[in-house]
């Protein structure tokens, strides 16, 4: 218990931590207070505690993924919760697990791990994404959308917030029939068929996941606008060098997270030389509040190889670089986080059907990935930003008023 005294000692202030080690000596940190869990883990070995010092995330993960972790009181949402919440960004306050030499390491392995060129790019896809659509179909909406949903009330159904992020986003686009879009990194084709719903428009979407692609061709015959949208296995490097100036509008949601910063210049020049003089583009990605950081070592190795989380900075800058004119930037605080909690209790929900698929060491990874996000946008550095690009000044009216009419239209449509 030594081992892990000085640092809970330092992180538990307020909330109660009772810590049991595998001789069945317990511990208690912090103090009860309202607001705040209390939380009960016990060790099985000896191992898992020295894991848990050596590298507070990833040690913790493993050890839970393995079982040598157990929760006897609360869950993991409750104790990865607790730590957030003591620690809260928006406070000043910060998790330090790491020595300023392990954050700068951390630093250059996630600049060197997501430099992602084609075939990198395209196995970091297929690691996450080409796990099975079943997986996902258990957790998600029913319209498959794997990005934060959007919440203007905050007793919608998940089914209802995502309809309505969709409504949203189709909103600032700023549709006209005949139009041509693009939609970058197009998941399972939800959002491209939906714009094809909502306007009379001609919607690319490309993946580079063999799984979404597959479905998202069936989705769009099922829904009547095959001949209307199509899906592609493509990189969007490639696909700006085949089709220079084609496309009227660009839509990429929750792929920016996958480009990886060293590609930021690459990425908005790709969009800015796929786009006609008067384009306009909607990217909704996650983003780091402050300044630029690290990807942690969990989730570098076990959920998104190659991905990193960019701070607005950085994102603002790359795009400066290929004259692309910010129009319109949206703050998206706790959308995210009311996201996840949904994910996160239809994964519970379906324990029995995920763990024969995928086994119980998968399961626990992924509560663990849902829950440690969560707490980011709950407590910790994370949102999400959309923003608006586009090539000209003249391009869009000089008011945001025809977002809101356009948003009133297709949520009374009902297709979104």
């Amino acid at each position: 218990m030594s081992i892990l005294r000085p640092f809970l000692s330092r992180v538990i202030r307020h909330g109660r931590l009772t810590v049991i080690d595998p001789d069945g000596h317990a511990e208690h940190f912090g103090e009860p207070a309202p607001g705040f869990p209390e939380v009960a883990v016990r060790f099985t070995t000896r191992r898992a505690m020295r894991r848990v010092i050596l590298d507070p995330r990833l040690g913790a993960a493993e050890a839970f993924m393995d079982g040598e972790m157990e929760l006897t009181e609360g869950d993991i949402m409750t104790l990865i919760g607790l730590l957030r919440m003591n620690t809260p960004w928006d406070r000043g306050a910060k998790l330090r697990d790491k020595t300023w030499l392990g954050r700068r390491v951390e630093g250059v392995k996630t600049r060197l791990g997501s430099v992602n060129r084609r075939r990198r790019s395209r196995a970091n896809v297929q690691h996450h994404y080409d796990i099975g659509n079943d997986l996902y179909r258990l957790f998600l909406d029913a319209d498959m959308q794997y990005s934060c949903a959007y919440w203007p009330r905050a007793d919608m159904t998940l089914d209802e917030a995502q309809a309505a992020k969709k409504a949203h986003i189709a909103a600032k686009l700023a549709l006209k029939p005949g139009q041509r879009v693009l939609d970058i990194g197009c998941g399972w084709g939800g959002m491209a068929i939906t714009l094809a719903k909502l306007e009379q428009v001609e919607v690319l979407g490309i993946t580079l996941s063999d799984e979404q692609l597959a479905l998202a061709r069936q989705r769009a015959e099922a829904a009547g606008v095959a001949g209307r949208v199509r899906f592609e296995l493509i990189d969007y490097r490639d696909l700006a060098a085949r089709e220079p100036g084609r496309f009227d509008r660009i839509v990429s949601v929750g792929m920016f997270e996958h480009v990886g910063a060293p590609n930021y210049d690459v990425f908005f020049r790709a969009c800015a030389n796929l786009m006609t003089a008067d384009g306009v583009m909607l990217l909704h990605s996650i983003g780091r509040f402050g300044k630029p950081g690290a990807t942690d070592a969990f989730t570098r190795k076990y959920i998104f190889p190659g991905g990193y989380i960019p701070a607005l900075s950085e994102t603002l800058a790359a795009s400066e670089k290929s004259r692309l004119i910010v129009t319109d930037v949206e703050t998206l605080r706790l959308h995210y986080a009311l996201t996840l909690r949904q994910w996160y209790a239809r994964t519970l929900a379906h324990k029995a059907e995920i763990v024969a698929m995928m086994g119980e060491r998968f399961f626990r990874m992924w509560t663990f990935y849902l829950a440690g996000a969560t707490s980011a946008f709950e407590s910790g550095g994370m949102g999400n930003y959309q923003i608006q690009f586009a090539r000209s000044r003249h391009a869009l009216p000089l008011t945001r008023d025809y977002m809101a009419e356009a948003e009133a239209k297709y949520r009374e449509m009902g297709l979104a």
